[in-house]
This record gives structure tokens, C-alpha cells and sequence, in this order.
């Protein structure tokens, strides 16, 4: 069946006829011509690599490393900024904050200078009304010790008018109390 379909084959135009001639790459009568357009072809792209491509590549490479470069300077830059800006702003609040401590201190110094004053005021004006006080019940008490002897004859006398129904000489009457304080 093969045999029959290669012979059908044999009369179709455009069809290969076995000539005995390899594929010219596998031939090796061509070698030599095929290396040499080898060469020529790997030596005019190797030039135009090394004078066009390559050059241009390597001039995008050396803007990138400068570019980066620079921005790690610049980065580099800022970075020693900000660490000066953070340094200088913990000195200001720590300045600050002394300072906030030192006014505090010295409000609470002179709040507490100016209590003990107020309150030495207020013991000296407390002492002075407190002589004042112990002066007037002296004076109360040596009035009123003054008095009773008169409202004790008075009440004795009250007393026993009362009880006697007759009244009793003031005289007698005042011996009596002057006896009763003495005892």
C-alpha cells in the first residue's frame, strides 16, 4: 500500500524528488562558505555591538550609577539634616521642660513664701485677739468676783425673808457671807 502511495506521489508537481543532494546546511561541500559568511556576519554585528549598542548601554548604565549616586548623597544630606533637626528639637524640649520645672519650682517657693507670711498675719492678729479675749474675762470675772459678794447678801437675804417671813439685818447678813467665802 506504501509502494502504491509513493508511486501515486511521483507524478504531483512541487513534490521532492530524491536527486541524491543533502540540505545544504548538512552538506558538506559548503562548509567552508558557510564559515566564512559566519565570520563576516559575527564580525559586522560584533562592530556595530561595540560601536553603536554597546556604547549607548553603557552610557545609560553611567547616568543610572550617577543619578544613583547622587540621590544617595542627597538622601545621605538629609538624612544628617534631620538628625540635627531631631538633636536640636529633644535639646529645645529638654530646655523647655527645665524650664517649665524651674518656673513651677519657683511659683510653688513663692505660693509657699507668701502662706507663711498670710498665716503668720493671721496667728499674730489670733494672738492679738486672743489677749484681747483673756483681758475682757478677766475684766468680766474681777467685775462679776466684785458682784458677788452684793448678789450673794442680796440672795441670802431674798432667801430668807422667804422662808422667815421677816426680814433679816443686812448686817448680819453680811458677816454670814463674808464667813461662807472665807471657808
Amino acid at each position: 500500500m506504501t509502494k502504491n502511495l509513493i508511486d501515486s506521489q511521483e507524478g504531483i508537481p512541487g513534490m521532492m524528488e530524491d536527486t541524491g543532494a543533502n540540505f545544504p546546511p548538512f552538506d558538506s561541500a559548503t562548509y567552508g562558505s558557510q564559515i566564512l559568511w559566519l565570520v563576516i556576519t559575527f564580525g559586522l554585528l560584533y562592530y556595530l555591538m561595540s560601536k553603536v549598542a554597546l556604547p549607548r548601554i553603557a552610557n545609560i548604565l553611567e547616568v543610572r550609577r550617577d543619578r544613583i549616586a547622587s540621590d544617595l548623597g542627597e538622601a545621605e544630606s538629609l538624612k544628617k539634616e534631620t538628625d540635627e533637626a531631631i538633636a536640636s528639637y529633644e535639646q529645645s524640649l529638654a530646655e523647655a521642660r527645665q524650664k517649665a520645672h524651674g518656673i513651677a519650682q519657683s511659683a510653688r517657693d513663692t505660693a509657699k513664701a507668701d502662706i507663711e507670711s498670710k498665716n503668720a498675719e493671721i496667728e499674730a492678729d489670733i494672738a492679738k485677739q486672743l489677749v484681747a479675749a483673756e483681758e475682757k474675762i478677766s475684766a468680766v470675772k474681777a467685775k462679776a468676783m466684785g458682784e458677788v459678794e452684793e448678789i450673794a447678801q442680796s440672795t441670802t437675804e431674798a432667801i430668807l425673808e422667804q422662808i422667815m417671813g421677816s426680814g433679816v439685818a443686812a448686817k448680819d447678813v453680811a458677816v454670814a457671807v463674808a464667813a461662807a467665802k472665807a471657808n
